[in-house]
């Protein structure tokens, strides 16, 4: 992670005036073949009752005390979609200053997994490939848009 973090809603004021302490979240980019040399990647809306509902993003959550970033992904998936990580590939990382909060995205790639979806928060999901068709997009998601894009194999034919 280098650089400022990505203020979303700048126009916003933040909560928690003064120095805010960071949040270490994980999130999974689960990804599978679409056929056809092609790659989607799965999205879920952010569920009724969360700051930010409606939007699109990337599953995961925060790290509890004394979880690597893989376990909590693990558990985060399995409590949201009922689905058991079994291959993870630490990716990329982005710090997020958004209103509510000032989180540091610990991105993973999520290859392989058991289990079929459930969303079991009351989400919606979509499989995705770019551009996308689901809005609006959470701003802390974005950036993995671009990345996506910017490795290839995810472009609809």
């Amino acid at each position: 992670m280098s650089g400022a973090p990505l203020k979303a809603d700048p126009q916003r004021a933040r909560d928690q005036a003064g120095e805010r302490q960071v949040v270490e979240v994980a999130v999974g980019v689960l990804v599978c073949d679409a056929g056809e040399g092609r790659q989607a990647f799965l999205m879920t809306s952010r569920p009724e009752g969360k700051v930010y509902a409606g939007y699109w993003e990337f599953p995961g959550g925060k790290l509890e005390q004394g979880e690597s970033v893989t376990e909590a992904l693990v558990r985060e998936l399995d409590e949201e979609l009922g689905v058991r990580a079994t291959e993870v590939q630490p990716w990329r990382s982005l710090q997020v200053d958004y209103p509510h909060a000032l989180v540091n995205l610990n991105f993973c790639k999520v290859l392989a997994w058991q289990g079929e979806l459930a969303m079991r928060e009351g989400q919606r999901f979509a499989w995705q490939d770019l551009p996308t068709r689901v809005a609006p997009i959470l701003p802390g998601a974005l950036p993995v848009l671009e990345w996506l894009q910017a490795e290839g194999g995810f472009e609809r034919a």
